[in-house]
C-alpha cells in the first residue's frame, strides 16, 4: 500500500533532527577555467541532527567527478566519504571556460566529528586525474562554527520510516508565491507518485522519506533569460544555464541549504513553478525540474536518476563544444561504457531482459555505449529504467540503508 499523505492544508514548521547529533556543513568555492581549478573554504557551519547515511561511512558507491573525505586528526581513520559532481566541472567543458574565469558555490554535509579532523576535497578531470586537491582542518569545538538555523514550513509527503533508517529527500518550492503553496504541495505529491511508479523505487519505497519544503516566492514563475524574463525567487534559478535554453539550474547553493536548515534531508528535488520545458540533475547535489510541463513526470524521474543515482544521459548528439567522455577512459557512471572496463559494468547481464551493447550515449554517437534500446535515461517515452539502471539504483539504495 502506498504510504502517501496528500496535503491540502498549510505547511507546518519542521521538527528538528535527533538531539545530540550534529551535521557539519562546509561551503566551498570552486573556481578557475578550462585549464585551472582552485578550491577554497567559504564557511563552516553546525546543524542539529544528522540525516545522512549510517552505513558504509568510509566507502563510496560511485566514483563521481569529485570526492570528499573526512579523517580523524588523531589516527587518520576515515570517518566519512562522499562522491559528487558539480556544475563547475560541467562548465569547464564549455567554450566560455576557455576565455574567462568563474567561481561556483558548493555545499556538502557530513556528520560532525567527535574530535579534530581533516577534510580533503578532490576534483577529477574527464580522465579521472586529480585536477585539484585541498585539505583543511575541522575542529568541532571551533567558536567560528556558525550554527545554522531556519524555520521552513514543511509537510510530510511520504514517510517510510525513521530518519535513521531511511533516505531523506527534501522537495523544495521555487517560484511559488504564498497563494500558490497548495499548488506546490499537489506538485510535490505528484513528484513522489512519479518516482514510485518506477522500479526499483516502488518496491523499495519504505526506505524513503519525502518532505515538501514550502518556500514562498515574491514572484510566480522562474527566470527565463532567453525571453528576457527575470523573477525574484528564493533560489534564483534560471533557464539557459551555459546558454542551453532547456538547462534549468540554480547557482545559489548556499541559499538552497540555508532554506533547508532544520529539515532532515540528504537529497534535494527542486520544483519550478513553470510550464516551460527543462530541468537539470547533478549527482549528490540536486534535481531541479519544471512542474507544469506535460512531460513533468518522466522528466523529474530522469533528473532524479542523475542527482540520486549518478546515472548518465543515454541520448546523444554531436554538436557539443567538447567531448564529455574520452574513449580511452571508462566512465564512472554505471549505465554507459567505452568498453575500456566493461567487466565492471553490465557484462554479466548480457542476453538477459533485452540487455546488450548499443552504440550511442553520454551525448556522443560514437565510442560510448548503452545497454538497451530505450530507458528513462534516454527518452521521456520509455516505460521505465532499463535493467542496468534498475540494478544500479537498487544497489545504491541498499548501500545507503543496509549494513
Amino acid at each position: 500500500m502506498k504510504r502517501f499523505i496528500f496535503i491540502i492544508a498549510l505547511c507546518l514548521p519542521a521538527i528538528l533532527l535527533n538531539a545530540g547529533e550534529r551535521t557539519l556543513r562546509i561551503d566551498y568555492i570552486f573556481s578557475g577555467n578550462a585549464d585551472k581549478t582552485f578550491i577554497a573554504v567559504d564557511e563552516m557551519r553546525s546543524l542539529e541532527g544528522w540525516a545522512g547515511r549510517r552505513h558504509h561511512m568510509d566507502s563510496l558507491p560511485l566514483a563521481g567527478n569529485g570526492r570528499l573525505t573526512l579523517r580523524s586528526a588523531a589516527d587518520s581513520t576515515i570517518l566519512y566519504r562522499l562522491s559528487f559532481s558539480t556544475l563547475f566541472q560541467e562548465w569547464q567543458h564549455t567554450e566560455e571556460a576557455t576565455r574567462t574565469n568563474r567561481s561556483f558555490e558548493n555545499v556538502f554535509l557530513m556528520p560532525m566529528p567527535e574530535g579534530p579532523a581533516f577534510a580533503t576535497v578532490e576534483l577529477f578531470d574527464s580522465h579521472g586525474r586529480t585536477s585539484a586537491h585541498f585539505t583543511h582542518p575541522v575542529n568541532p569545538s571551533d567558536i567560528m562554527l556558525r550554527p545554522a538555523s531556519s524555520a521552513p514550513a514543511v509537510k510530510d509527503i511520504h514517510i517510510g520510516g525513521t530518519v535513521e533508517d531511511c533516505i531523506d529527500v527534501a522537495i523544495v518550492a521555487e517560484g511559488y508565491t504564498a497563494a500558490e503553496q497548495a499548488l506546490f504541495l499537489k506538485d510535490a505529491s505528484a513528484t513522489v507518485d512519479a518516482i514510485f511508479s518506477h522500479e526499483p523505487f516502488c518496491s523499495m519505497r519504505r526506505r524513503f522519506n519525502f518532505r515538501a519544503v514550502c518556500l514562498e516566492s515574491k514572484e510566480s514563475g522562474v527566470s527565463e533569460p532567453a525571453k528576457g524574463i527575470w523573477k525574484d525567487t528564493p533560489l534564483h534559478s534560471n533557464f539557459s544555464t551555459f546558454y542551453s535554453d532547456r538547462y534549468l539550474t540554480t547557482l545559489r547553493i548556499k541559499d538552497l541549504h540555508d532554506a533547508l536548515a532544520g529539515v532532515p534531508y540528504e537529497h534535494i528535488i527542486i520544483l519550478a513553478n513553470t510550464d516551460s520545458y527543462g530541468g537539470g540533475g547533478i549527482y549528490n547535489s540536486y534535481t531541479l525540474t519544471t512542474a507544469h510541463h506535460k512531460k513533468f513526470r518522466p522528466v523529474v524521474v530522469h533528473e532524479f536518476g542523475h542527482s540520486f543515482a549518478g546515472l548518465a544521459d543515454e541520448y546523444f548528439y554531436d554538436d557539443q563544444f567538447s567531448e564529455y567522455y574520452h574513449l580511452d577512459f571508462e566512465p564512472w557512471e554505471p549505465n554507459i561504457t567505452t568498453m575500456r572496463d566493461f567487466g565492471s559494468k553490465w557484462e554479466d547481464m548480457l542476453g538477459k531482459d533485452g540487455v546488450s551493447v548499443l552504440e550511442g550515449g553520454g551525448y556522443q554517437s560514437k565510442g560510448v555505449w548503452r545497454a538497451c534500446e530505450d530507458c528513462r535515461m534516454r527518452t521521456n517515452e520509455a516505460r521505465g529504467f532499463c535493467p542496468v539502471c534498475r540494478r544500479s539504483i537498487e544497489r545504491l539504495i541498499r548501500f545507503y540503508t543496509e549494513d
